[in-house]
């Protein structure tokens, strides 16, 4: 059975301005010192679910705002035994502060992005993930060398992605062009897609000082 669940959802709706509570993370992960990965807006979460294997020495977060999706993934990884998984339903533009407050120092050390909705009518702008405030939270909490990986499909949200990291001091982009590769050994289903239609995907790195 094919689960049917809405493409956009509004971050600014009254529904999503709850924020989550701190996580107990010795009862997330089996070893909670073990550097922590955060990909926000993770969609069905299959990045991850193929990532958490390959990579058993990092723990794994995946953050997204549609709950059915993340019921389904943590299913998935229950399935697969993964205790270094895990996926939680929040909106990362409220909930990152109560999410990240209780980590363990320097454990945040990797943070994608990847195909965020794009948003493009311009009155809708506000409801983009990357917003300066997100970006600051990230800048508190992300370990110094600590990296952060951006890459959609359109440009323009790309671009302004990339302009909302440059804009904080204590992040600096890795290069001046877009990469050609994904650094990472896992593609996301959005990004197969997409080069599989042999278009352009736009990917920068960002690296905490």
């Amino acid at each position: 059975m094919t689960l049917r669940v809405r493409q956009h959802v509004n971050p600014l709706s009254q529904k999503y301005q709850t924020p989550v509570h701190p996580l107990d993370w010795e009862k997330i992960y089996r070893n909670f010192t073990q550097p922590l990965h955060l990909d926000i807006g993770c969609g069905k979460g299959k990045f991850l679910l193929e990532m958490a294997p390959q990579q058993p020495n990092w723990n794994f977060l995946g953050l997204e705002i549609r709950e059915p999706l993340v019921q389904e993934a943590n299913s998935w990884r229950d399935q697969l035994a993964l205790p270094n998984l895990h996926y939680l339903f929040c909106n990362a533009n409220n909930s990152l502060a109560p999410l990240l407050s209780n980590l363990p120092a320097n454990t945040l050390q990797r943070v994608t992005i990847q195909f965020p909705d794009p948003w493009f009518k311009h009155r809708h702008a506000k409801r983009r993930v990357v917003q300066p405030e997100l970006v600051a939270e990230l800048a508190t909490h992300l370990a110094s060398g600590g990296i952060v990986f951006l890459q959609s499909d359109i440009e323009a949200v790309a671009r302004e992605m990339c302009d909302r990291f440059t804009a904080h001091p204590v992040f600096h982009r890795q290069g001046t062009q877009w990469l050609a590769e994904n650094p990472l050994p896992i593609q996301t289903e959005r990004e197969k897609s997409t080069r599989s239609r042999e278009q352009p995907v736009y990917r920068a790195v960002f690296m905490r000082s």
